[in-house]
């Protein structure tokens, strides 16, 4: 009884640390993200409630409705050179290198692209750039909130600001 009890603690402590260590990933990339974000703020002049929607994103009842938050989100993917300006689709080496420079190993990268591309052919029929790349966003933001891999935005935010990112 013991050691079955014992097994099943170290297997939840393994599900424990691999969530963790996916919400690290995630929080990675979305500091990463929200720096080009202001390069692409000013440009885009962009409206005060689609920022706070970005500023919030990972939250769970953040509005993701605002079709020029897709717009800024390509902006962002575009300066990171995360999608193939020809076609707006993800560019795959690119995207998995991204994943992977922020730490994420090749099982962790392999399930993120495959959420990302699934996301991207849900939503191919939507002929609008920025509706579609917000779809795929929310999408995203599903998948990551269901593995509970979405990092805490608060800690996000402060980092930025500590950093004088923001």
């Amino acid at each position: 009884m013991k050691c079955c009890l014992f097994g099943i603690l170290v297997c939840f402590n393994v599900m424990v640390s691999d969530v963790e260590s996916s919400q690290e990933l995630i929080k990675k990339m979305s500091i990463s993200f929200l720096k080009v974000l202001q390069e692409c703020k000013l440009e885009l002049s962009v409206p005060e409630e689609v920022l706070q929607s970005l500023m919030t994103f990972w939250n769970q009842d953040t509005d993701l409705s605002h079709r020029e938050l897709g717009c800024v989100i390509l902006c962002v993917v575009s300066k990171l050179d995360l999608i193939e300006l020809e076609t707006y689709k993800l560019h795959p080496d690119n995207a998995n290198e991204y994943v992977k420079k922020h730490g994420a190993d090749d099982e962790t990268a392999s399930q993120i692209m495959n959420i990302l591309r699934g996301c991207e052919i849900k939503n191919e029929a939507i002929t609008d750039h920025c509706d579609r790349v917000r779809e795929i966003a929310k999408c995203f933001h599903g998948h990551m909130h269901e593995l509970k891999w979405a990092p805490n935005m608060e800690v996000i935010i402060n980092e930025l600001v500590a950093t004088k990112a923001i």
